[in-house]
This record gives structure tokens, sequence and C-alpha cells, in this order.
């Protein structure tokens, strides 16, 4: 398969799995994927940047579909959060070598930091509480996800071979 092809259907079919997760989530509790501490499932998928850089459209574009469809999402949050997921997929992208304890643990934690960053100055700006305070909420579920999901959701590739499996260019 064109090597642009094999991408753009790996962003596609992220993206579609990001929207279907958030919404499942959604479904099942509902308010879970909007609230200060946030626990967005979906948000696990950010490890699949450490395989692959169609994560990073694909996601960004799933995390878009799902905020501008949202009828409970903020004004801006289609936008700010997209945003933040654009960066923080872009960082594991980058950062995705530096390893601790076999594990990439600067790149789990690169969705917290932006996330935090950019969602908190959100949360204080629609809904105050002060932009630290929102910072360190959104922070926290991040982390919570990409350290537990996410770390799971690596592990399980890289020792299956699903990585060199789904990403490899052939």
């Amino acid at each position: 398969m064109n090597r642009k092809i094999r991408h753009l259907t790996h962003a596609a079919l992220m993206a579609a799995l990001y929207v279907a997760l958030t919404y499942f989530q959604n479904l099942l509790l509902p308010g879970s994927t909007s609230w200060a501490i946030q626990f967005r499932v979906s948000e696990a998928l950010c490890v699949l940047a450490l395989f692959s850089p169609a994560a990073i459209g694909g996601l960004s574009v799933g995390c878009l579909l799902f905020n501008l469809s949202y009828s409970a999402a903020l004004p801006l949050d289609f936008l700010v959060g997209t945003l933040a997921t654009t960066l923080a997929c872009g960082s594991m992208y980058l950062t995705r070598k530096i390893t601790l304890w076999k594990m990439p643990l600067l790149s789990l934690l690169m969705p917290a930091i932006f996330n935090g960053l950019l969602v908190g100055w959100e949360l204080a700006v629609y809904i105050g509480g002060g932009f630290w305070l929102n910072a360190l909420y959104v922070a926290i579920g991040e982390a919570a996800v990409l350290l537990i999901l996410g770390s799971a959701l690596y592990r399980i590739m890289q020792s299956r071979g699903l990585a060199a499996r789904l990403f490899e260019n052939r």
C-alpha cells in the first residue's frame, strides 16, 4: 500500500476510534469526558503517537470532531482542546526515545502538561476557580489516564509486537 495512503488511513482510524470511545464513555458516565478532572479514556490513544506520526493528526481530528459535536463542550474547546491534543501528541512523538525504566515517561506526561495549561486556562475563563487549580485538575486526570491506561496500552503493543505490525512501512 502507498505510504501516504497508509498514513492517512491510520490517522482516519485513530480519529474515528477517539470519537467513538469518547462518546461511548460519555454515554456510560455522562459528563466524565468534560469535567474539570476528566478521565477521558480515549486520551490513552495518545500513546499511538509513540509509534506513528499519523497519531498527531488523527487524534487531533478526533478531538476536534468530538468537541465540535458535543453539546456540553465549552465554546472554545474545539480550538483549545484540539491545540492541546496536537501539541501533546507532537511532543510525545518527538520525545518517544527518552525512556526511564524502559518506559517513555516524559512522553506519557505531555498530555497532562499541555491539556493542564491550555484546558486549565479555558476552564478558568469560562467557569472560574483560578487558573492553577483548574490546570492542576486537568493535569491530574490526563496523567492518570496516560500513566495507567496509556502505559498498559504501550506495554501491550510492545510485548505483542503490535506496533511493528501495524505501523511499519512495508
